[in-house]
């Protein structure tokens, strides 16, 4: 139970959605997006979060894709975890979203949850990040398509109403080859320490992470010191933990150090990985 009252709306459209939000903001309600609902419902029993206007987007037909239309794989933002888990379209995707909370979670976990998500982590947007996919937002001027790359820099940037709708993603990066892994400290279902994932396309490796910094990230200088295919590999990770932008986190669930001597065995084990692949 939330420990505040609010109405509750379910618009079957992208601009009902958008117009519903304008309104309720005109009259100081603060509305608030859920798609699955897991985050109101955390925060707001903590009293990090309060809205008297929920809207929920699951209602609309756009937020509930899971479907290749010609070279391009879209994915709603409203589709659970566990529905991306069982139909399989993008491999890495699936991957490292089956390691986030348990099975019981992603049912009601979405996509669009998780990368819009309060909580630092968003392991879901990293193969985004490394497929280039681009997002459909909702907004002011109606639908509109973007590089997820230019709109997410630790979080996804949204003016004030805006929605993600989709993400869609080329064919191409659906089964390129791939490493996906994430390290707890102490369960199997507790929080990350570092959930790594990297990419290979046209013989360059591509890395994101999250768990590192307060917030999930691509780096082209990471990259740039990882495919330096004349050095050893241990110059090449070496270079990319000198290149890892700031701050590094450092608390309960590991030191700083502790971070960086993880991280810096997962580009290890990445590096060993794909560069066996050809791609």
């Amino acid at each position: 139970m939330l420990p505040f009252d609010f109405d509750y709306y379910r618009p079957e459209t992208l601009k009902e959605a958008f117009d519903l939000y304008h309104y309720f903001n005109q009259q100081g309600k603060q509305p608030f997006y859920i798609s699955g609902g897991t985050e109101l419902l955390t925060l707001g029993r903590i009293d990090l979060a309060f809205t008297e206007a929920v809207i929920d987007l699951k209602g609309i037909p756009e937020c509930h894709v899971i479907q290749m239309n010609g070279d391009h794989l879209l994915l709603g933002s409203s589709v659970p975890l566990a529905a991306i888990e069982e139909a399989n379209p993008f491999p890495l995707l699936t991957e490292t979203a089956s390691e986030i909370a348990d099975h019981t979670a992603r049912v009601k976990i979405t996509l669009g949850g998780n990368i819009c998500a309060r909580i630092f982590y968003r392991e879901a947007v990293l193969p985004l990040l490394l497929a280039e996919s681009r997002v459909m937002i909702m907004g002011a001027e109606g639908e509109k398509i973007v590089p997820i790359n230019e709109v997410f820099q630790g979080q996804l940037s949204l003016n004030s109403g805006e929605f993600l709708v989709q993400t869609i993603t080329e064919r191409r990066y659906l089964h390129a080859p791939y490493f996906t892994v994430k390290r707890r400290q102490q369960w199997e279902t507790g929080y990350p320490l570092i959930t790594l994932t990297a990419l290979k396309m046209e013989q360059r490796i591509r890395v994101a992470i999250s768990g590192l910094c307060p917030f999930p990230f691509r780096s082209a200088a990471v990259e740039e010191s990882i495919n330096k295919k004349g050095q050893s590999m241990n110059t090449r990770v070496e270079g990319a933990l000198a290149a890892l932008p700031q701050p590094i986190l450092d608390d309960v669930e590991g030191s700083k150090e502790y971070r960086l001597f993880v991280l810096g065995n997962l580009l290890v084990d990445a590096l060993e990985t794909l560069d066996r692949e050809s791609y």
